[in-house]
Order: structure tokens, then C-alpha cells, then sequence
């Protein structure tokens, strides 16, 4: 039973699901500069424009479902996470290293997705989409970004 058309547990859903492609897209941004390596750097904005697309999915969505506004992250949560690549990458910028963050980063989004899903099952069906092909990216960039570590 799909509770499409209660718009407390929509908000709530789609929020969650449009904060975590926010911080892929953050994440993305704050360190793509640091990238020395052309392949890496095509590789990042590759992934960052499909986390765009998701971001827009979400934003017309929640249009259609008339949500005033979906909330991207807080200033807090958006200052903690630029303060933690700028300092792990101050002493090592190597594709290696760079790698290692996104890998961390990639995952943690996928292990959010899996949380949201079981903690929003039958909300609605159309952010579920919207999830299923974030958790697919999510997988695909893993396996895009292992490469970087050797």
C-alpha cells in the first residue's frame, strides 16, 4: 500500500533522497580542482552531471507533488564536509588518495540509500525510482573509481 498522497512522508522521502545527491554533488565540486589527472577529472564530471540529473529529477518531483521547496543540507553539514576534503587533501592530491575519498564518500551515499529505502517503503513509488537509480550510480561510480587506487 503506497502512501503517495501523504505529503509529511513524501517531504520527508524526497528530502532525504535529494540531500544525498546534494553532498555527491558537493563532494564532487570541492575536490574536482584538486585534480591534476584529465581521465580523473572527465571521470568526475561525468558522474557529477548525472548526479545533476537526479538533482533535477527530485526537484521536479517534488514540484509535481506540490512540496514547498525540497531542503538541500545545512550550512553546518555543507562547511564540515568542504573542511574535510580541504584538509585531507592539503599534504596528498595524488589520484590515489583523491580516489580513496570519493570511494569512502560513493559508499556512504549507497549505504544512505539502503537506509532510506527500508525506512520509506511503500511512500511512493516514483522517489523510489529516483532512489533505485541513485544506488545504481552509486554502484557504477565504486567500480568507475577503484581504477584510481592502483
Amino acid at each position: 500500500m503506497e502512501n503517495c498522497e501523504n505529503i509529511e512522508l513524501v517531504t520527508e522521502y524526497i528530502n532525504a533522497v535529494y540531500q544525498n545527491i546534494k553532498t555527491a554533488v558537493q563532494s564532487i565540486e570541492d575536490i574536482i580542482g584538486k585534480v591534476k589527472d584529465d581521465d580523473f577529472k572527465k571521470e568526475l564530471s561525468t558522474q557529477e552531471d548525472k548526479y545533476l540529473t537526479l538533482e533535477k529529477e527530485c526537484e521536479l518531483l517534488a514540484k509535481a507533488k506540490k512540496i514547498d521547496g525540497i531542503k538541500d543540507n545545512n550550512w553546518f553539514e555543507k562547511a564540515k564536509l568542504w573542511s574535510s576534503i580541504n584538509i585531507s587533501t592539503l599534504s596528498d592530491k595524488t589520484n590515489r588518495h583523491i580516489a580513496e575519498l570519493m570511494l569512502l564518500g560513493t559508499f556512504m551515499g549507497y549505504i544512505t540509500c539502503i537506509k532510506d529505502q527500508a525506512d520509506h517503503k511503500n511512500v511512493c513509488s516514483e522517489i523510489d525510482e529516483i532512489l533505485n537509480n541513485l544506488k545504481e550510480l552509486e554502484r557504477t561510480n565504486l567500480d568507475r573509481l577503484i581504477k584510481y587506487l592502483i
